[in-house]
């Protein structure tokens, strides 16, 4: 009896109840998965020149496989040209910051962790605006992307050089440090848009809120190869983020060395923030959002958490960023404006219903 109590206490989170039974979870991965080229297919279909579904397919295809295929010329540009590395970029942004927020919750133990939290987005911010407006020599060779990722490589080290104690990352540091970059960031940023003139302004407003609408197929490799890699090495650390998630004494009785898996979760959470920010700019909630959301669905093992939370986070961010382009045509919207009005409503509706669990 004493040992049933202590599991109970040391895991206390799998005894909630969640949606969709452990054995249902393949199943629900499948439709996902569905889902998920469903609502590719469907963002692609739609804008302000609709395109039919057989002609998507159609365009997608020809240009899959070898040999010239009959198809529209005009619809092959708006497929293939405009919309499909628009709509992929979308996916990619959604999954990669779903599992960033799954690491950094599981790095510092708290369900408000963000991939901003970090101060990622901030940094980025100040690259992209400083391309976008001033343009210095050696900022204009690299670009805005090239700029916001620097920006972001540079408030990560930063953040990490002060959360560290005696050669460990200790949470409660790289939460506060974080967020003093973040709100650095965000102030050298309002600063230099106060300096830009109003066609420089537009440009800046749209990326620090994020957008993907100036995507292209050369924006694609990076952000996908890292979340390929992240991913990969997630899968086979499964089990020990579960074990982290139960305590550091619990994770280190276990034979976890703590320190290392926490920098490996850091480096993770970085790169996939800083590469996705570095494409999309500031898509803010959806790395806070989606890992909750997928907890309720699947419970808190981390096998089961991270394949959802990739597949989910792609349809949403998909689909958001559909509405964000269709729901004012022709004009459009940064994809952020929309994740925090769908976002913050469910967050508050979570911390009313699990007060007891965030504390």
């Amino acid at each position: 009896m004493p040992s049933t109590q202590r599991t109970d206490r040391t895991r206390p989170e799998a005894a909630r109840a969640h949606l969709v039974p452990d054995r249902a979870v393949p199943l629900l991965i499948v439709l996902l998965t569905v889902a998920v080229v469903l609502a590719a297919a469907v963002a692609i279909a739609v804008g302000t020149v609709p395109v039919p579904l057989g002609d998507v397919v159609a365009v997608t295809w020809a240009h899959l496989t070898p040999g010239d295929t009959e198809r529209s010329l005009l619809y092959d540009q708006i497929v293939w040209d405009f919309r499909a590395p628009r709509v992929l970029l979308a996916g990619v942004a959604g999954a990669g910051l779903s599992i960033a927020g799954v690491c950094l919750q599981a790095l510092v133990r708290n369900p408000l962790a963000d991939p901003y939290l970090l101060g990622i987005s901030g940094g980025a911010s100040i690259g992209a605006a400083l391309a976008l407006s001033f343009v210095p020599a050696a900022i204009a060779g690299l670009g805005v992307s090239g700029a916001a990722f620097l920006g972001a490589v540079v408030s990560v080290a930063l953040v990490v050089g002060l959360a560290q104690r005696a050669g460990r990352v200790a949470p409660g540091r790289l939460i506060l440090a974080g967020v003093a970059v973040a709100y650095l960031g965000s102030a050298v940023t309002s600063y230099i848009q106060l300096q830009a003139n109003p066609g420089e302004l537009r440009g800046i407003l749209f990326w620090v809120l994020g957008s993907v609408a100036a995507a292209s197929w050369p924006d694609l490799p990076a952000p996908t190869a890292a979340l390929l890699v992240c991913l990969l090495w997630l899968l086979v650390d499964g089990r020990r983020l579960n074990a982290l998630t139960m305590g550091e004494t619990s994770a280190a009785g276990l034979g976890i060395d703590v320190n290392r898996l926490r920098l490996g979760l850091l480096a993770v959470a970085s790169l996939l923030t800083a590469t996705i920010v570095s494409v999309a700019g500031g898509i803010g909630f959806v790395g806070l959002l989606v890992p909750h959301a997928v907890r309720l669905l699947v419970g808190p093992d981390h096998r089961r958490v991270i394949p959802v939370s990739l597949l989910l986070g792609a349809v949403f961010l998909i689909l958001v960023d559909l509405l964000s382009r269709t729901l004012d045509r022709p004009n459009e919207m940064p994809i952020g404006i929309f994740t925090a009005v769908l976002g913050a409503p469910f967050f508050l509706w979570l911390l009313r219903s699990q007060s007891g669990a965030v504390r």
